[in-house]
């Protein structure tokens, strides 16, 4: 068991100021949570749901080990085996030539997409705020028909059509996908 007394303050986070000491954890929203649970699992070797909700409280993040578990199937994490034999959570990469399936993009769009927009051969996609790169990386799996390719910021996406594809009707295909027609 760790002395708190001796612990250090955790470091300044990407995802927001660190907690002060005393100040109890908030919920975020999912894709916030979920963002957070992945570079979690990135940078620390996650050997159990506990121990994640206890370095999600660390940063200030409240979560039962409940939602701990939901988030890990969402993200599709798997437990691996690392040096040492220890087995820890771990998230898969896609190869990029793998395809996304279809459920998987519909689940991802209508999880993080908030709204649809399009401007000449240009469609513009808002998610929260962390999300935009997840669902970039999704539609550019996916091979959709007439999409060129796709740049992400932080909560806006720029999904390029091809020019001898019809923008409006692929922007109105990812609006279905994330529910908003």
């Amino acid at each position: 068991m760790t002395d708190r007394s001796t612990t250090r303050p955790a470091a300044p986070s990407p995802d927001g100021p660190a907690p002060a000491e005393g100040d109890e954890p908030r919920p975020l929203a999912k894709p916030q949570r979920q963002h957070r649970v992945a570079r979690l699992l990135a940078e620390h070797a996650v050997t159990s749901q506990q121990q994640l909700v206890e370095l999600l409280a660390a940063e200030g993040v409240a979560a039962t080990q409940a939602t701990v578990s939901r988030d890990l199937e969402d993200l599709g994490a798997i437990k691996v085996r690392v040096a040492g034999g220890e087995s820890v959570y771990a998230i898969p990469e896609l190869p990029t030539q793998q395809r996304a399936p279809e459920d998987h993009l519909r689940r991802v769009f209508g999880d993080w997409v908030v709204e649809v927009a399009r401007s000449g051969n240009l469609v513009v996609l808002r998610t929260p705020p962390g999300s935009a790169h997840v669902v970039a990386s999704a539609l550019d799996r996916s091979g959709m028909p007439g999409v060129l390719g796709t740049v992400a910021g932080d909560d806006t996406l720029i999904v390029v059509v091809a020019e001898d594809a019809d923008a409006a009707q692929v922007a109105d295909r990812l609006a279905d996908m994330a529910g908003l027609r």
